[in-house]
Formats: structure tokens, C-alpha cells, sequence
């Protein structure tokens, strides 16, 4: 596994990938910020504690593979790729532009360490299945890591992919799904109630946790034990996390799916994620 820095606590790589998703929200004036700042916490633990990669080489064939099933989240992890040092910094300036590496929702095709193209919800957690059973038939030792929001839990093809993974006992696979409780038609559950969640994925034969998907200790433990889990059954982690988690003012803010943000909100916004400096 990779420790870039590994003097650099995982509270700093948070706040870090917060203020370069900050600095690419600042670019475009809008947008899924109130996401990214929510899942820092899990990018944090998944880029610099949890999988195995190598910056200079994001296809390197050993790698684990982290799928962004949520292609609105993909200022997230590029905030996240970017912290890697898998994608330069000075890129952050193009975010969202023409001809752009970053383009506002993720594609494989065009940005380094991008497993997947996302977008229409409800198809990653199917491919990672499919990627699942290949590494497997390849003897590789990879995992496969698929980030999935809440509101992909409302798609059948999310259960089918989620039965199919515990009928082909697939334990090379991890599931993280980000339960932000909000959707772009307004409070998650209030949409489609998908609660008890947890009890759910058990039946489908999962290996299944719920955390504080903001408390970057917890999440330590619930990775260590999806990875070290000795079973032949896909693992689910379920991240409770908070919409814009470290910005008061945005985490106030009602239906903030999609963020109009002023300039002048964002510099008070990076003056607040710069003023939680950490070792």
C-alpha cells in the first residue's frame, strides 16, 4: 500500500482535499461542493491509508481500483488524485473548462486515476462485480473499492449487483456507500426509504458496518476490517456524513444537492478550511 507522506496525518489529507475541491468550486462559481467536503473524511482514509497504488502509474495492473460510481462526485476525487500527486495540482484552475482533464462529472477517458466513467446512478457497484470477477480469474490479489451515494440505493440495478456479489461470494470486494441523506429531489429517505440499511446488505450476504463516515478514526478501523475480514463475502461500509462537513456556514444551507456559492463565500469558505490546520 501506498504512504506518501506518511508523516502527514489523515485529518491534514482531509482538510486538504476540502480546500482543493474549494479551489475548483471557486472556478466555477457552483456545484456538487457540498458532496465533496462531506466525503473527504472517507477519501482521506481510502487514498492514504487503504489501497495500493502508485501515483506515477495509475494503471499499474497491481493496483487496488477505486470506482466513483457518483460521476457528480467527481470534484471530490479529483481533489483526492490531485493530493495523490496522480494529478498535478496546476490542473485545478481548468476545472470544468473546455479541453479540461477535470470535466465537471467523471470520465474514465479523460483523467489519470479515474477507473470509470460515472453519471446515470446505479451502474458502479455492477461494474465493480464484473471487475471483481475478472481480477479473480486473473488470480490477481487487487481489490476493488466502489464509492455509491444514497441515492443509488432508490436503482434496482444497485440490489441485483449487490445479490450478485454476495452469491459469488466476492470478497475482493468493498463497498462504501455515502449516506449524505440528501438527494437533488430534496432528504434521501424521504425520497425512497431505504433504512435498515445495514440488515439489508447482511441479507444480500454481505460483511456490512455503518460509521460516522466523518470520523476519520472510525473509518481507520472499518476499512482495516473490510480488508482483513476473514470470509468469503463482499464487504460494505455504510459512511453517515454530513453535507458540506467543516464549513458551517454551507453545512446550514437547505437543499444544497447542487451549491450556488458567491465569491465572496468561497474565499470565507478556504479561510475556514485553512484556519483547521493540522499536523
Amino acid at each position: 500500500m501506498v504512504r506518501i507522506g506518511h508523516n502527514i496525518s489523515l485529518a491534514e489529507r482531509a482538510r486538504r482535499i476540502r480546500r482543493h475541491a474549494l479551489r475548483m468550486g471557486e472556478v466555477q462559481g457552483q456545484g456538487y461542493i457540498a458532496q465533496a467536503l462531506g466525503i473527504a473524511d472517507v477519501l482521506a482514509v481510502s487514498y492514504f491509508h487503504a489501497t495500493r497504488y502508485r501515483p506515477e502509474d495509475p494503471e499499474w495492473e497491481g493496483r487496488d481500483r477505486f470506482l466513483l460510481s457518483i460521476g457528480h462526485y467527481a470534484i471530490a476525487l479529483y481533489a483526492a488524485l490531485i493530493e495523490a500527486k496522480i494529478v498535478p495540482e496546476d490542473e485545478i484552475e481548468t476545472y470544468g473548462s473546455d479541453d479540461s482533464r477535470l470535466p465537471m462529472s467523471g470520465m474514465a477517458a479523460y483523467t489519470p486515476g479515474m477507473e470509470i466513467t460515472g453519471g446515470s446512478l446505479g451502474h458502479g457497484l455492477g461494474i465493480a462485480v464484473g471487475m471483481c470477477l475478472g481480477l479473480k480469474r486473473k488470480n490477481s490479489d487487487a481489490f476493488v473499492y466502489n464509492l455509491f451515494s444514497d441515492g443509488e440505493l432508490d436503482e434496482g440495478s444497485t440490489w441485483e449487483a449487490a445479490m450478485s456479489a454476495g452469491s459469488h461470494k466476492l470478497d475482493n470486494l468493498i463497498a462504501i456507500v455515502d449516506v449524505n441523506q440528501m438527494q437533488a429531489d430534496g432528504p434521501s429517505i424521504g425520497v425512497m426509504n431505504f433504512e435498515p440499511l445495514q440488515p439489508k446488505f447482511e441479507a444480500f450476504g454481505w460483511f456490512t458496518q455503518r460509521v460516522d463516515g466523518n470520523n476519520i478514526e472510525a473509518l481507520v478501523e472499518a476499512f482495516d476490517a473490510a480488508r482483513n475480514y476473514d470470509g468469503q463475502k463482499p464487504r460494505m461500509i455504510i459512511c453517515d456524513t454530513k453535507m458540506a462537513k467543516g464549513v458551517p456556514f454551507l453545512e446550514v444551507r437547505e437543499r444544497n444537492h447542487f451549491l450556488r456559492v458567491e465569491p465572496h463565500e468561497w474565499t470565507e469558505a478556504i479561510k475556514i478550511v485553512d484556519s483547521q490546520v493540522s499536523q
